[in-house]
């Protein structure tokens, strides 16, 4: 065999070796920016709808709740108010729960909910368990008013100031150290109104 053909021989093998590896690297760059997106902090993803105007909406009461539903009128009161975004089969708006009972009891702050997409029987029985420290419970069965909030999934809060502007919103659910730190910081500031330039 001449030495031209030897290193002929080994040019299959390493073609099918460059077939097999491709597929597998190629994966694990997908997984690897999969994973940075998963560890990263969801909380820091940026809403378009930050010092804009909260949506025009219409949300009716739960059904079997003693509270209210709540429209766009509702949160321009004057008073901050605190839009919290969940559903009685989400697992981490059980965790955050005790978490916005302790909220509610904030003088400076009005406590909203947005039930979203959730059988009204199932919300009832999620607050009558855990506690109700909702001002006003809206029932977003379809989800559609969610979808103008900009929420990527449940649980999401909102900060509202007075005049109706969402001025900061938490993605996932709330933590004792989130709470006492950014998400108290910006309830403190968006009791100061936004300039008139602000677009």
């Amino acid at each position: 065999m001449s030495r031209q053909e030897e290193n002929a021989a080994p040019r299959p093998q390493r073609l099918r070796l460059w077939l097999v590896l491709i597929p597998v690297i190629v994966f694990a760059a997908l997984a690897a920016l999969f994973w940075k997106g998963l560890s990263g902090e969801p909380s820091k993803i940026p809403s378009a709808l930050i010092n804009k105007q909260v949506p025009e909406f219409t949300l009716a009461a739960v059904p079997g709740l003693d509270v209210p539903g709540i429209a766009t009128a509702g949160l321009k009161t004057g008073r901050i108010s605190v839009v919290n975004v969940w559903a009685s089969w989400c697992a981490p708006c059980r965790v955050e729960h005790p978490l916005l009972s302790d909220l509610a009891k904030r003088g400076d702050i009005t406590l909203i909910g947005i039930n979203y997409k959730d059988a009204p029987e199932n919300a009832v029985r999620f607050l009558r368990t855990l506690g109700q420290p909702f001002a006003a419970v809206g029932m977003d069965s379809n989800g559609r008013t969610a979808v103008e909030w900009g929420v990527y999934g449940v649980p999401e809060t909102f900060i509202v100031d007075g005049e109706g502007f969402i001025r900061y919103k938490h993605i996932g659910p709330l933590t004792p150290e989130s709470i006492a730190g950014r998400f108290s910081d910006e309830i403190e500031k968006a009791k100061t109104p936004l300039p008139k330039n602000v677009p």
